[in-house]
């Protein structure tokens, strides 16, 4: 999961939301350095990525990248599904998407001071590039793969990733629901969390699953 579902996993608690934003960027017992509602979103986080790694859905959707992105092809379907959760929020949250964002926009502001260095480095750009709200086109989705190139490991194929998603879209799209529906379940079961689905109704498909 990339920075979107992760921010949407945490529930309404601002503290979770931020431990669940900045996890990758915790390592070992860091967590404990933080207060408690933060740390148990970092706790989360590696849950939540424990869980996505292990989904058969997951797997299913890193098949047809592998051929170009190997071992990193994982990365590539968590910014997919961030994509697909995007172009389909309402489907899946009762906040306007330009709402939920801006919210946690201004939960990570107000507690900068709190944010590990490296999330401070790129908080900002993030911000002023509406990274988030990019997730919902597929140009988004090449612009931040283009960036994830320049600055880690991340093979630099993203033209090969557009062609992917454009041709087994209706698959991947499958993949996705079938795995946020069990994430959410997860989530809430497993951590006591509320996720803000549509009128508190369980998650629907926005389009026909098989």
């Amino acid at each position: 999961m990339n920075f979107l579902a992760h921010i949407y996993l945490s529930g309404e608690d601002e503290g979770v939301k931020i431990g669940n934003f900045i996890g990758d960027y915790v390592k070992g017992k860091g967590y404990l350095d933080f207060p408690d509602n933060i740390s148990k979103g970092i706790i989360l986080h590696r849950y939540i990525d424990s869980f996505t790694d292990s989904h058969p859905m997951v797997k299913a959707a890193m098949q047809p990248l592998r051929p170009e992105y190997g071992r990193y092809s994982g990365i590539v379907v968590d910014i997919i599904f961030d994509h697909f959760l995007a172009k389909h929020w309402d489907s899946f949250s009762s906040h306007l998407l330009q709402d939920f964002i801006h919210n946690a926009h201004a939960v990570f502001l107000s507690n900068f001071r709190l944010l590990p260095w490296r999330v401070k480095q790129f908080l900002p750009f993030l911000i002023q590039n509406r990274r988030l709200a990019s997730y919902s086109s597929k140009k988004g989705v090449h612009r931040t793969l283009e960036l994830m190139s320049k600055y880690t490991s991340l093979p630099s194929k993203s033209d090969f990733a557009i062609q992917v998603l454009e041709k087994d879209e209706t698959l991947l799209q499958e993949y996705f629901y079938r795995f946020m529906k069990d994430v959410v379940l997860y989530v809430e079961n497993e951590f006591s969390i509320k996720v803000s689905k549509p009128s508190g109704q369980p998650i629907s498909a926005p389009y026909e699953v098989v």
